[in-house]
C-alpha cells in the first residue's frame, strides 16, 4: 500500500466519493492507493485534496513524507 493508500485509510476515505468529485477513475485511485510504481500527479494529488477537504501542502507533506534529498 503507498503512503496515499494509507492516508485514505487512515482518513477512512470513501474512494469512490472522491472519483466522483475529481473526475479520476476508481480504478486510478485504487492504482495509487495500492501500487508503489504508480506515480501520483500533481494535479490529481490537487483534485484529491479539494474533494476530501483537505489543505494541498497537507496532503503533500503526507504522501511524500518518506521523500528526503540524497546524501553529497
Amino acid at each position: 500500500m503507498t503512503e496515499l493508500g494509507l492516508y485514505f485509510a487512515k482518513k477512512s476515505i470513501n474512494r469512490s466519493d472522491v472519483s466522483r468529485k475529481t473526475g479520476i477513475s476508481k480504478t486510478r485511485l485504487s492504482e495509487l492507493a495500492n501500487n508503489a510504481n504508480t506515480q501520483l500527479r500533481v494535479n490529481e494529488m490537487y483534485l484529491i485534496a479539494l474533494a476530501i477537504d483537505e489543505n494541498p501542502c497537507e496532503l503533500l507533506t503526507e504522501v511524500c513524507k518518506g521523500l528526503k534529498l540524497p546524501r553529497e
